[in-house]
């Protein structure tokens, strides 16, 4: 049995789930609207406000489907009742952030700054505070989408091991390696 699958979805008061046609889950709250489709094999209940995805056989295909839409379910619950936040720390001499209405501009020490537009779903923050480093700070209700264009941002400028210069996540640990002179 899924351990993840066969736990209920608890939906807050002010969410509203709707299972429609085609196992189309629909999930509204004070952040937003979001839908997915479900497997058709897939049986999805709601019980006031409780939510089952259930499987209809043990086969390996239904096994691996059964935790990842009550995941994905719960995903959205989460996001449009609280939302999810991400922030990267720029770490290096002179990088900077600075955010334009849904653009973002990001100057890594290139020879030329990178502008990034963000999906309207995603909102920024760029944080820059004298004596650290720059923090730029993604919010949205989707955590799939939010977590993609962190990892389009952070791909940019890869953190190397030898100084720890890049963008990382906040909080992310970086295994640092001894430069040459460390053999002697």
């Amino acid at each position: 049995m899924s351990r993840i699958g066969k736990l209920p979805i608890t939906l807050p008061n002010n969410t509203q789930v709707t299972i429609g046609d085609n196992n189309v889950v629909t999930v509204k709250g004070p952040k937003g609207e979001l839908s997915t489709t479900i497997d058709k094999d897939m049986i999805v209940k709601q019980d006031d406000n409780v939510i089952v995805v259930e499987r209809p056989t043990e086969q390996k295909r239904h096994k691996a489907m059964h935790g990842l839409y009550r995941a994905l379910i719960n995903n959205m619950v989460v996001g449009v009742s609280q939302g999810y936040k991400e922030q990267l720390e720029l770490v290096g001499v002179g990088y900077k952030a600075s955010v334009q209405g849904s653009t973002l501009e990001l100057s890594l020490g290139y020879s030329h700054n990178i502008y990034m537009s963000l999906p309207n779903e995603v909102t920024a923050t760029a944080v820059t505070e004298k004596g650290k480093n720059p923090i730029v700070t993604l919010e949205s209700n989707d955590k799939q989408l939010i977590g993609q264009v962190a990892a389009k941002i952070r791909s940019l400028r890869k953190v190397e091991p030898y100084k720890g210069k890049g963008i990382r996540f906040v909080g992310e640990v970086i295994r640092r390696k001894a430069g040459k002179t460390a053999s002697k």
